[in-house]
């Protein structure tokens, strides 16, 4: 069984949120998630749009979870704006 960290898509029709989600590679996007690891919202004015939980994030890719090359973008900023706060 291959595991994916992937987007899922929740909301409006034009107002798409997202779930940030450990999911199994051969279900669909809307299929059934292993957990919930954090929130996306693309329309947010915030400097930080991402709500992640790095903790749980690490321990899956430890499994050899794939991150999709978008939550490894989101992954990545969210790294880099945790450091310019902590300055």
């Amino acid at each position: 069984m291959s595991v994916k960290i992937r987007l899922k898509r929740v909301g409006k029709r034009s107002q798409a949120n997202y779930r940030i989600v450990v999911i199994d590679e051969s279900s669909s996007r809307q299929g059934r998630e292993i957990e919930i690891v954090g929130t996306h919202n693309p329309h947010a004015q915030e400097k930080l749009p991402s709500i992640l939980k790095m903790d749980r994030i690490d321990y899956w890719l430890t499994k050899g979870a794939i991150p999709t090359d978008t939550i490894r973008h989101l992954i990545k900023k969210n790294k880099t704006q945790k450091n310019i706060r902590k300055s």
